[in-house]
């Protein structure tokens, strides 16, 4: 027979077993979707993790007092004011210019700088409002930043009270808008705008930058030379991992630290964070597919029992047809197009519940990343076609064992059956 004929003939079957065929479908339906709805959302995902990720500057390390065994392990915020938790934790330990004077000879640092930080009560337009302040050194603020303006400037090293203020600050804080040149007042000191940041999504939105000569003045229990954290910019990305090694054995040596347990410091770097995002994200991906496909594995099952009713039901036809010359081949490709067109037909509305699944999650609540960037998930065309070739595949597989039988059925006994 040719493979129109097969086709033909398995079309058939499928439509004259209707009821069966169809409560067979949504169980590949409901897989297929499944699986293709939450691989759309973990792509989009992906998406926006390496879209974020593409912004983030991967040579930044930065170094905070206090130290966990476990945020050596799993590199953490660790950014200003975060003193550590948990067991094991120094405290009281602080960051100081003569740790600055030990790393900058390291080989592969390019620039460094402490950075303090506090939340201070902020006037504007006769409005207070309490927002977080951090000094910087605006000697390599700027080189160290990935931060943009989207008016006015980045900070200079003459200036002192001076402010870059986040997009939020300047709009939605205060009733009036603030502009460039604007002068705000923090604990009775006037300090200018000098520039405002594009908007970056997330807390940073309402953050106040300063000179640390200037916020050192204005933020409660900040002392000269004192920092909240240092951070490190190497000179490219290949140099960070061994340039972490170099700062902790420095810091080990220049703060008089024998012992492992006695470390009052961390060194995290942007890069480390990145790649713990990436897996996190990937790991996610596949545990929401695996439970996913769980059901693509109940849908299996039911086209293989509806392919064994199927041969039950059409055992005295087989005959007819092995009689009249068909041979077992014949038999076997007939039932294997039928499986492969039930697989393909709940493949195709799978795939369309898939797409309907995706487009779902911003409503049911569903953030895939805080900030920017959009919160939906996309089918792309390579998803569609995973799913429609994964649903022909199971519905083959799942065919193969009874269109065998079928197929080594012989004519005398087949004719007899009742």
């Amino acid at each position: 027979m040719r493979n129109s004929t097969y086709l033909k003939m398995g079309l058939n079957m499928l439509l004259h077993s209707k009821l069966r065929s169809w409560l067979t479908i949504i169980g590949i339906v409901i897989g297929i979707g499944s699986v293709v709805g939450i691989l759309s959302l973990g792509n989009a995902m992906q998406e926006q993790v390496q879209s974020r990720l593409a912004e983030m500057d991967l040579t930044i390390i930065t170094i905070s007092p206090g130290y966990t065994k476990a945020s050596s392990n799993m590199p953490g915020p660790g950014g200003p004011g975060d003193h550590g938790g948990g067991g094991g934790t120094t405290t009281d330990v602080e960051l100081m210019d003569d740790d600055i004077d030990a790393l900058q000879g390291l080989e592969g640092v390019e620039y460094i700088a402490g950075q303090i930080s506090g939340s201070e009560p902020v006037i504007y337009a006769a409005q207070n409002a309490t927002l977080p302040i951090t000094g910087v050194d605006p000697q390599v603020w700027k080189y160290m930043t990935t931060l943009e303006t989207q008016s006015g400037r980045l900070l200079e090293p003459s200036d002192k009270y001076a402010a870059v203020i986040g997009s939020g600050v300047a709009s939605g804080v205060y009733d009036q808008d603030i502009g460039v040149n604007q002068v705000l007042t923090i604990n009775g000191k006037a300090v200018r705008v000098v520039g405002i940041l594009a908007e970056e999504g997330g807390g940073g939105d309402k953050s106040i930058y300063m000179p640390i000569d200037g916020a050192v003045n204005l933020i409660d229990d900040a002392e000269d030379n004192v920092f909240d954290s240092i951070t490190v910019k190497a000179r490219s990305e290949d140099l960070v991992d061994g340039l972490m090694e170099d700062i902790e054995d420095k810091l080990m040596v220049s703060r008089h630290i024998i012992r492992e347990d006695d470390r009052d410091f961390s060194v995290t770097a942007s890069k480390s964070m990145a790649e713990s995002v990436t897996e996190m994200t990937d790991s996610m991906t596949l545990f929401l597919g695996a439970i996913a496909a769980v059901s693509l594995l109940v849908g299996a099952v039911g086209i293989a029992n509806t392919m064994f009713t199927s041969v039950l039901e059409k055992t005295k036809e087989i005959g007819t047809m092995k009689a009249i010359g068909a041979k077992n081949r014949d038999i076997l490709m007939i039932f294997l197009f039928n499986s492969a067109m039930v697989g393909l037909v709940g493949g195709i509305l799978g795939v369309i519940l898939g797409g309907f699944i995706s487009t779902l999650f911003p409503y049911l609540g569903v953030t895939l990343m805080k900030g920017g960037g959009s919160s939906s998930s996309s089918l792309s065309p390579g998803l569609m076609a995973f799913g429609l070739i994964l649903a022909v595949v199971i519905g083959v597989v799942s065919g193969v064992v009874p269109a065998y039988r079928a197929s080594k059925l012989k004519p005398v006994d087949a004719l007899r059956y009742e």
